[in-house]
């Protein structure tokens, strides 16, 4: 029976503060941050834009790559959503493919304010090497995230089961004790939204809880 999700938290506001291709430069406040990250053409931007329930939040695009800065968003207020570029498949060059990934694993290393990221991954695949190579650079770097397995509506329930039993196989083969918590989503039919906010707004009020300043 699925567990049925009651959402305390609704975005009423979702604000684009900046851009940039520095973790140094990110905004200085103290608010929980979550970062979505995944490879290219995985449809972050569809994802992020049905969260947000904005048409227009991040941009869209057929071409893949076409997110290659830091980008942060402010929802309602007090927790920001950084939309970060692809990795694998996006059609740069191999240096600027190396500037992405120096800049990501600053932010990921060195960003005080991440609680969590999530890792963007196509469930119409079976396992791809790239995925689980850099979960398991997050997993090595003790960096906290969970699985979005997104496009759901684009195979059969079957299918979905035997793909992520694929992923757990994949795992457990590289030494994980388990895998980390997923969410099976996709943008087109909202499915996996309310599972998504409901587990953002469990960690923020634990963060907020457990700290007068919230990190």
């Amino acid at each position: 029976m699925p567990i049925k999700y009651n959402i305390s938290m609704k975005i009423n506001t979702a604000e684009f503060i900046v851009s940039n291709s520095d973790a140094s430069k990110c905004p200085k406040d103290f608010l929980p941050e979550y970062a979505f990250i995944g490879r290219s053409n995985v449809g972050k931007s569809s994802l992020i834009n049905m969260l947000t329930n904005q048409k227009k939040l991040a941009k869209t695009s057929g071409r893949p790559g076409k997110t290659q800065l830091i980008n942060h968003f402010l929802i309602n207020k007090n927790w920001f959503l950084v939309d970060l570029p692809g990795y694998g498949y996006a059609k740069v060059s191999k240096k600027t493919k190396s500037v992405f990934q120096q800049f990501i694993t600053d932010y990921f290393e060195n960003r005080q304010q991440l609680v969590c990221a999530f890792v963007l991954i196509d469930i119409r695949h079976e396992a791809q090497a790239i995925d689980i190579e850099f979960m398991s650079y997050m997993g090595e770097s003790e960096i906290p995230f969970c699985i979005v397995f997104t496009k759901a509506d684009k195979i059969s329930k079957t299918k979905i089961d035997s793909h992520i039993a694929a992923y757990k196989k994949s795992m457990y083969a590289n030494n994980w004790a388990e895998m980390p918590q997923y969410f099976v989503t996709s943008s087109t039919e909202n499915i996996g939204k309310e599972a998504l906010l409901q587990f953002i707004d469990d960690v923020n009020q634990d963060v907020f809880k457990n700290n007068n300043n919230p990190i």
